[in-house]
């Protein structure tokens, strides 16, 4: 990518997105494209034709997509694969129309079987039965991969995807009801902290081991990849590293600076053992992590606190 090429992030108000265009933006890059979800409905069609004939953008980073926790991805089993599906397909149809010089689709762990050996390597899609609870979702995404994949070996496109592991940063879902597990806890203990409570309940039995990856370390992977990587197959990206629940909860808890006692509900589920990524594809392609999650966990904390009437609405 040159610094005056127009570069289009999809989805530039969400997490990853807002990540990217940080990054683009300290690097020097200005010709960036936005739209919001009410200036262009990336589920139209038309909409979608009428952006890229006007902006004929040169590369593009597909961040946007309807997400939410586990609640959100099980109730709304037919919006999360309806809207995910025609966002996707939207863009990457016209991203070909238009003879944009590389694409970026960004994924989600979640695409991997529910029952795959650990940690996850890129070849084990598609061998076995997804998790029930995001399925739709994970459909969707599975989608947008293969749709990569054929219009790089049908037209000759440089259409590029990447996974995620489970992200935190800036800009998080601090929503109790719908927020992943690393802001859940975040909000949780600073709430205790701050109402003095003697203990936080937390879920399980605090086992199951979890991998994240901060925000602004994963945009950092997307432009490298989106410079040195023009394979037709997936890239996972995150940090090969996990800790237990109990660790991670233990974590937060200091970060916040909440002393009090932390109780586990053994009624309540713990979900899937561990999800670990495999990372040596990426680790052979010359990019590997620098936020390590204590940094990244304080980091996270103080912006939580500095954006807090918006997070806790």
């Amino acid at each position: 990518m040159k610094q005056s090429d127009k570069i289009y992030i999809a989805g530039h108000r969400g997490m990853v997105g807002s990540a990217i265009h940080r990054a683009l933006s300290q690097k020097g890059y200005s010709n960036i494209v936005t739209r919001t979800s009410s200036e262009l409905d990336l589920r139209n069609q038309q909409d979608v034709a009428d952006f890229f004939a006007e902006e004929k953008p040169d590369y593009v980073f597909l961040a946007a997509a309807k997400v939410g926790g586990i609640v959100a991805n099980n109730t709304y089993r037919a919006d999360f694969i309806y809207e995910n599906l025609m966002i996707e397909a939207n863009v990457i149809h016209q991203a070909y129309l238009h003879k944009v010089s590389k694409l970026m689709f960004l994924g989600s762990s979640c695409i991997y079987p529910k029952l795959a050996p650990q940690p996850l390597k890129e070849d084990y899609l598609l061998t076995g039965l997804l998790e029930e609870t995001n399925e739709p979702y994970a459909i969707a995404k599975i989608a947008g991969i293969k749709l990569c994949e054929a219009y790089h070996d049908q037209y000759g496109c440089n259409f590029i995807s990447v996974m995620p592991t489970n992200l935190y940063g800036y800009g998080d879902n601090y929503n109790l009801k719908n927020s992943h597990v690393l802001p859940a806890l975040i909000r949780k203990f600073h709430e205790a902290k701050e109402a003095n409570k003697p203990f936080v309940e937390a879920w399980g039995t605090g086992s199951p081991k979890r991998e994240f990856l901060f925000a602004d370390d994963l945009a950092e992977a997307c432009l490298y990849l989106m410079e040195t990587y023009n394979g037709r197959e997936l890239v996972n990206v995150g940090t090969g590293e996990d800790l237990s629940i109990k660790e991670l909860t233990e974590l937060v808890a200091k970060t916040t600076g909440y002393e009090g006692e932390i109780k586990w509900d053994t009624s309540k589920p713990d979900g899937t053992p561990r999800k670990l990524m495999d990372v040596s594809k990426l680790h052979a392609q010359g990019w590997k992590h620098t936020i390590e999650l204590p940094e990244g966990v304080a980091l996270a904390y103080e912006d939580f606190l500095a954006n807090q009437e918006v997070y806790t609405v």
